[in-house]
């Protein structure tokens, strides 16, 4: 169990922060701009649980919340090995398949798309796209970093997988996606 007992350390006033390993990188890396945006990520899924969505959508948010934690632990973990340990959190092919499970489970009440859909409906389903949007840009960061660093192939599948997830989930708390709201291609011309 981590325990923290000061905030401030100092030790990032040079604009550099630690690793998991000790080692240490710029702040702008682009290692960090992914475990930024991860974290960001995280903030969002913490919005979209205070506006209320019923079961089963609070737990799996709650749980990928916490996942989310161990996706930037696994992102700030250097090394060629992915393979979890007492020690190491390493995201996982498990976590990666029970996502899928999740999404085709939720998608099995869902009627076909027939537009895209635009964010909103319910306050609790557009708290979710905003986080699934935060969630795209974490990819994007973290295929960045993946470009420059090894990471774990299952990092990368667990946030592409997330935000699938997240947008059925959306449309799965808009009443099974009857409370859409669907985009209507040049509507204002």
């Amino acid at each position: 169990m981590v325990k923290l007992t000061k905030i401030y350390t100092r030790t990032g006033d040079d604009g550099e922060t630690g690793l998991v390993d000790g080692s240490r990188v710029s702040k702008a890396d682009r290692r960090m701009a992914a475990i930024g945006d991860v974290d960001e990520a995280n903030s969002a899924i913490g919005v979209a649980l205070s506006a209320g969505p019923a079961e089963p959508f609070r737990s799996m948010l709650a749980r990928i919340q916490n996942e989310l934690f161990d996706l930037g632990a696994d992102l700030a973990t250097p090394g060629e090995e992915f393979a979890p340990s007492d020690m190491v959190l390493r995201m996982t092919a498990d976590q990666v398949t029970r996502l899928e499970a999740e999404i085709d489970e939720m998608n099995e009440a869902l009627a076909p798309l027939t537009s895209f859909i635009l964010p909103g409906g319910d306050p609790a389903a557009a708290a979710v796209m905003v986080a699934r949007a935060v969630v795209r840009r974490a990819e994007r960061s973290t295929v960045a970093a993946a470009a420059d660093v090894s990471l774990n192939p299952q990092a990368l599948a667990y946030v592409n997988r997330l935000s699938d997830h997240l947008f059925v989930m959306a449309r799965a708390i808009n009443a099974n996606g009857e409370g859409d709201i669907l985009w209507v291609p040049g509507a204002t011309r």
